[in-house]
């Protein structure tokens, strides 16, 4: 997925209101960017950090840049776009690329399923069961070389575990994807000291049959495409 506009680079001032961060341009403008990531971000938020800002000349936008990617200033980046993943993931779904869900050719997304929910992705083949998928962005990293999630409590990403269950129930075919949107990290897994519950509904999930994939993705300030899977380190 390529970004639709050139990205600018600057330099965080801070994060607040968990959906504004104030960043210095190159030319020393100060400006507020859109942050679109409800978690904490935990490790991404310094004052100081190197980032990367979408700028849009929309004028529904009040906010003219949108923040996109934190740069690690050492060939690495993070992207902190929680809408980002699904964009990615959606090209990569389409062209058979996640090799897991390649016998399925018919790729909707936002299909209204279980409690007053949205499934990412539904999709559909003649002959297989119908397939849900769940995707989450993986941004957490508290050790060097491995990715965790959540890097908050999130009792929405519970709900969708517990929904995702019922679909195996159902007799259809569900998937927990986790994309991980660092270039540093070569394994995963869940923070169960963050938020236990998730945890603990994640492993009743499993036992359910609800499947568990992980894929790393390919950053640069031009685009973000899906990487190689990763384990699942236990």
């Amino acid at each position: 997925m390529k970004f639709a506009t050139l990205l600018v680079p600057a330099t965080l001032v801070k994060r607040y209101k968990r959906f504004l961060a104030d960043c210095q341009l190159e030319d020393g403008r100060e400006i507020t960017a859109h942050c679109a990531n409800p978690g904490s971000m935990m490790g991404l938020a310094a004052p100081g950090t190197r980032v990367w800002l979408e700028p849009n000349d929309d004028p529904k936008k009040k906010l003219k840049f949108g923040w996109r990617l934190v740069d690690h200033e050492n060939g690495h980046f993070t992207g902190v776009d929680t809408s980002v993943p699904n964009r990615a993931l959606r090209t990569a779904l389409e062209a058979g690329q996640v090799k897991e869900l390649s016998a399925y050719h018919t790729v909707r997304a936002e299909v209204k399923y279980g409690e007053k929910s949205r499934i990412d992705f539904l999709l559909t083949e003649e002959g297989l069961p119908d397939c849900y998928v769940e995707v989450k962005s993986v941004t957490l990293s508290r050790r060097a070389g491995h990715a965790e999630f959540p890097d908050s409590v999130t009792a929405r990403g519970t709900k969708h575990l517990g929904e995702l269950s019922q679909m195996v129930s159902q007799g259809h075919r569900a998937v927990m994807l986790y994309l991980v949107q660092r270039t540093d990290c070569t394994s995963f897994s869940l923070a169960a000291d963050i938020d236990p519950t998730y945890a603990s509904a994640f492993q009743d999930a499993r036992a359910a049959g609800v499947e568990c994939l992980i894929y790393s993705t390919s950053i640069d300030p031009t685009e973000i495409t899906l990487g190689k899977p990763l384990p699942f380190a236990e």
